[in-house]
């Protein structure tokens, strides 16, 4: 186990949870795991910490992209 792979990890999964506060943890996990690998249900078993990591970083950049196109197209 790589700690700083850990580390970024779980950073990145704070603030996932931050952008999707209505998504259960396992929910989160189970998503990250299928978009790492999108191979079926054992994904969540089999993945790796960094195939996670990426798949975690990736996501969080579509919710911050989306979420600044919201925030652009509607002003207060």
């Amino acid at each position: 186990m790589n700690q700083a792979v850990r580390h970024d990890l779980l950073r990145i999964l704070s603030e996932l949870c931050d952008h999707a506060p209505d998504l259960g943890f396992g929910q989160l996990i189970a998503n990250l795991a299928f978009l790492a690998r999108a191979s079926g249900p054992s994904d969540v078993y089999d993945v790796e910490d960094e195939e996670l990591l990426e798949a975690a970083r990736s996501h969080l950049l579509d919710l911050e992209r989306r979420s600044d196109r919201l925030a652009s197209s509607n002003p207060a």
